[in-house]
């Protein structure tokens, strides 16, 4: 890894450090929230796409940096309100994340492409883009949809669950059918899959 990668991807970790939330790991150890999620995306990033540039590798590092200081109830409610506030979060990662890159070297227009697969632009057409949305399917299915799915009514869930699947690449949804899930989040997936 070059030095710009290496300074980088630690000031990118620095700042989700700094989340004020917390979460418990599966040893038993407590993390920042935000940080956990970063180190589960980069974890899925080696199954899902072979040999993953450095540009990649930083974009899905910083997918989620800084968001907690934007709540999404500061946003109205419903779908609307939800994409906006989606739409804005990755704006924001996306620009602080070419500042951090250009600070430690990278081009403008390295920083520049970063910020574009941060923010999804070129979703189901560009490999590296796809393989960053794939990751986040991928960690919200392991680590958030069971405790999710006990919050929100049934009839809604089965559709989160068929617009995430719509979103994967075939890579995705093999890695997705593997995961070990509880009884009742496995006859949700397949309620939705049977329906899709």
């Amino acid at each position: 890894m070059t030095p710009a990668f290496e300074q980088t991807l630690a000031a990118i970790d620095a700042l989700h450090a700094q989340d004020p939330r917390s979460t418990t790991l599966e040893d038993g150890t407590s993390m920042p929230q935000e940080l956990a999620y970063a180190q589960r995306m980069s974890k899925w990033l080696e199954p899902v796409f072979n040999a993953p540039s450095e540009l990649l590798q930083l974009a899905v590092r910083a997918q989620h940096l800084q968001r907690w200081q934007v709540p999404r109830e500061e946003y109205e409610k419903g779908r609307v309100g939800y994409l906006t506030w989606r739409r804005d979060q990755g704006k924001r990662a996306g620009e602080t994340t070419a500042q951090l890159m250009q600070e430690a070297g990278y081009s403008a227009e390295d920083a520049k492409r970063v910020a574009a697969m941060i923010g999804k632009k070129g979703l189901g057409r560009d490999p590296e883009v796809q393989a960053l949305e794939d990751c986040a399917c991928l960690v919200f299915l392991e680590n958030y949809f069971a405790d999710f799915s006990r919050k929100v009514e049934h009839d809604h869930m089965v559709r989160i669950v068929q617009m995430t699947w719509r979103k994967m690449s075939p890579r995705a949804h093999e890695l997705a059918l593997a995961l070990p899930m509880s009884a009742s989040s496995a006859a949700l997936v397949k309620e939705a899959l049977s329906e899709a």
